[in-house]
């Protein structure tokens, strides 16, 4: 067992969680390496284990490692592995649910703040030599209603912090449980009725992709503000652009997108009132260990269960 290999699908790892590795070889696949990359090094090393940073894990990767048995995901989004492929072979899938959630939630609420109170474009203006003070008006989130979809660790967080500055929290979830009394349960179409603003903290299905597109954003309150720091194939991004030029939707602060890395020329550079992060927001220190350890965790619970069982 002390020789088998585990790849981490990105450069690093924290240390507290490479220590929880020590029995195995680590092998780093670099800071952006692409599915072939990781197709080649699972070929070469067959690793037992796939620590899920950057990048796919399809079904060729898996071809490539016979003695994986188990892919961790470093976070809690598992769209870029193939699952079904991973259970035809019989390698278990498990994720670091939660382990980001306080980093998720500041980071959407950091968006959210910013698109109400235009901190932004307000920056550009005063750094031109601008004082807007006798024209420029805020939007004031007291008493607005804020409709989140997603109501896991993260959606929840979102919902406390939005409790905090006074707002009425509805939220969809089908499979969310013992939701706290203060979270008014409800359908996906009533959030796209009554939400002054939207945020999104649910997985990227087959069921759910595109979700935010022409249709419901025409059944939003005009001005809404949408935030997603979930999966970027929640939204149809040409619907999303041309209902923020109309007005329909007053200004979105985004941080995944439906093509990552976001590419030079993308229209969303030209829209003012879209906010743009590159995908960081689990990424903080803290964040950075807690996923690395839990991922690492599950990948040893698996990895142990396998031996017990063999």
């Amino acid at each position: 067992m002390s020789q088998s290999v585990i790849l981490v699908t990105a450069a690093d790892l924290a240390p507290e969680a490479a220590a929880l590795l020590r029995d195995f070889k680590l092998v780093f696949a670099g800071k952006t390496p692409s599915e072939a990359d990781i197709v080649s090094l699972c070929r070469e090393h067959n690793p037992v284990a796939i620590i899920v940073r950057y990048s796919k894990v399809g079904a060729a990767a898996m071809d490539a490692a016979p003695a994986l048995r188990v892919i961790s995901k470093h976070g809690s989004g598992t769209d870029t592995i193939d699952k079904a492929a991973a259970a035809q072979r019989g390698v278990q899938v498990v994720a670091a649910a939660g382990a980001n959630a306080a980093a998720v939630a500041e980071h959407a609420l950091a968006l959210l703040l910013a698109c109400a109170k235009s901190v932004v474009s307000l920056d550009a203006r005063m750094r031109a030599g601008h004082w807007d003070k006798s024209t420029h008006k805020s939007l004031e989130l007291d008493g607005k209603t804020i409709g989140l979809v997603g109501l896991g660790a993260i959606g929840r967080r979102m919902a406390a912090m939005a409790q905090g500055l006074n707002m009425r929290v509805i939220g969809f979830d089908p499979y969310a449980k013992d939701l706290p009394g203060d979270i008014e349960s409800g359908p996906l179409e009533a959030i796209w009725r009554e939400a002054d603003v939207i945020s999104l903290h649910c997985p990227l299905t087959d069921e759910n992709r595109g979700m935010v597109n022409a249709a419901n954003l025409a059944r939003c309150k005009p001005g809404v503000i949408l935030v997603n720091t979930a999966r970027g194939g929640l939204i149809d991004e040409n619907a999303l652009l041309q209902a923020v030029r109309s007005g329909q939707v007053g200004a979105a602060g985004l941080d995944s997108f439906a093509v990552e890395p976001m590419t030079a020329g993308h229209p969303f550079h030209e829209e003012a009132r879209i906010l743009l992060s590159p995908h960081i927001g689990g990424v903080t220190r803290e964040a950075y260990v807690n996923m690395g350890v839990a991922a690492a965790r599950n990948a040893l619970d698996v990895l142990a269960r396998a031996a017990a069982s063999a």
